[in-house]
């Protein structure tokens, strides 16, 4: 077989069913792989910790095969998990100095689940700090690289997670989305990234951002491989009052390429508009192209609402984050600062040194729309427009199939380009945070490179709990059009 750590996970499953591979040769490779990595003058930085246990837990998953053990198809396989995902006895930090030193008391119930089916988490990845940002330079373990090019960020939040995975570290990752934060990365990496619907994969066990916003994604090297991990980790979950009672098995069983013909797409005429790159403008067209040549009919529509999703989702995340981030005080878990006077001080202090800088904007400007006066001015009137958003977004569903657009508005920038500029920072989200805010599925694939090389992602989304639709369109775009 062709070197183990450039195989998709469905062909690494393949060689450990038919006896060619083993999960200790498997594991082993990976581990090399991300050894040779650091070593490297740039190191990709895609993981914060390996486990030095995976190569151990791929022996006893060799020897349960041997015994002739068919627990699971997945039995034995890796995955690496961003570092905001609890797994039970393992650090986990969020990227972030007021977490140093917390092990997780308990699992991620995805986790509970990948586990069952027998899968290896072989190390934590990195992330911008609490998964706010969108290049993965808000860390305090510094910056993950781009596989293509490792003067630019990856993206972010999950940037270490599409790292490692476009940089043969791992076949597959699991990272997390508020806003685009696994959207964004597949697509500046080059790789393939699923935001599930709203309640599809269980949250408990996933620090939370924005509650109502946070899904944990998959990035992958193919759709096959995200619907293998869709297909074993989604359902209701008794811990998590949000998730959905819905049952993917049969996109693991076996995920087809799906024939377009009849299928209808929706451009949004706003995601055309200035500050799209022409380059990014340019693999668009190149897939719509293919789309109509494959029976699709692409049509483009106006949907102003659009205009505004960057603005609400910027004053609903922080508002949801500056509650939630309130339990790191230095009381119960975490970094506590030491020379203190008085309560006030001890909350005042470890927050202060705790947090970084972007974590401490976002606290403070969800404290501002919260506040006395502002509530209503803001926080309140932008949940009614989420609401118009749903409303609209879905009537265009009802009509489409699937709203096709870029996932970014350009390819992966440089490091240090945008980190003190936080407006432009933010506009990179721009194609993907109408998604969460309507609870909607939506897939990032690879679609083409610019003339420098770089990877340039197409975004399809789709109605709620339709992730079928968008894995089997973006199968038959992997095995008929796509990239190889």
């Amino acid at each position: 077989m062709s070197e183990v750590t450039k195989l998709t996970l469905s062909e690494l499953r393949a060689g450990l069913q038919s006896g060619e591979l083993s999960s200790t040769a498997i594991v082993s490779a990976y581990h090399d792989a991300y050894l040779a990595d650091t070593k490297a003058r740039d190191p990709l930085n895609g993981y914060v910790e390996w486990f030095e246990d995976a190569l151990e837990l791929a022996e006893a998953a060799d020897a349960a095969r041997r015994a002739g053990s068919r627990s699971s198809e997945l039995l034995g396989l890796p995955i690496a998990v961003k570092d905001n995902i609890l797994i039970k006895g393992r650090s986990l930090t969020c990227a972030s100095e007021i977490l140093q030193g917390f092990i997780a008391p308990y699992s991620a119930t995805v986790i509970e689940r990948l586990l069952a089916a027998g899968m290896i988490p072989v190390g934590r990845t990195n992330m911008d700090e609490f998964a706010m940002g969108s290049s993965c330079e808000y860390s305090c373990y510094g910056p993950a690289r781009n596989p293509m090019d490792r003067t630019r960020t990856t993206g972010g939040s999950s940037g270490g997670s599409a790292a490692v995975v476009a940089g043969n570290q791992a076949p597959v990752a699991l990272g997390s989305e508020t806003g685009g934060s696994v959207r964004l990365p597949a697509s500046f990496c080059g790789v393939y990234g699923l935001k599930p619907s709203y309640g599809s994969l269980s949250r408990y066990g996933l620090v939370a951002f924005g509650s109502s916003l946070d899904q944990i994604g998959i990035v992958g090297r193919c759709p096959r491989d995200i619907a293998l991990i869709l297909s074993v980790a989604a359902g209701r979950d008794p811990k998590d009052q949000t998730s959905a009672d819905t049952d993917f098995a049969p996109l693991g069983a076996s995920l087809a390429p799906r024939e377009l013909a009849g299928l209808r797409m929706a451009i949004p005429q706003e995601f055309l508009a200035e500050g799209l790159d022409p380059e990014v403008r340019q693999v668009l067209d190149s897939f719509v192209d293919w789309a109509r040549a494959s029976g699709a009919t692409v049509e483009t529509i106006s949907l102003p609402i659009l205009d505004a999703s960057v603005a609400i989702y910027y004053i609903i995340a922080p508002a949801e984050a500056s509650s939630n981030l309130a339990r790191y005080d230095g009381v119960r878990y975490g970094y506590r600062e030491k020379e203190i006077a008085n309560l006030f001080e001890l909350y005042e202090r470890t927050r202060s040194r705790g947090f970084g800088k972007e974590v401490k904007r976002r606290i403070l400007l969800g404290n501002y729309v919260l506040s006395s006066g502002y509530y209503d001015a803001y926080y309140k009137k932008a949940q009614g427009v989420r609401t118009l958003l749903i409303r609209e977004v879905g009537e265009v569903l009802a009509r489409y199939d699937l709203i096709l657009s870029p996932t970014a508005p350009t390819p992966a920038f440089a490091l240090g380009s945008k980190v003190d500029d936080p407006l432009a920072m933010y506009l990179s989200d721009i194609y993907t945070t109408f998604a969460n805010l309507a609870l909607l599925p939506s897939l990032s694939l690879p679609a083409g490179h610019t003339a420098q090389g770089l990877p340039v992602g197409v975004q399809i989304t789709g109605r709620r709990f339709a992730e079928g639709l968008l894995l089997s369109c973006a199968e038959s775009w992997h095995e008929k059009g796509g990239l190889r």
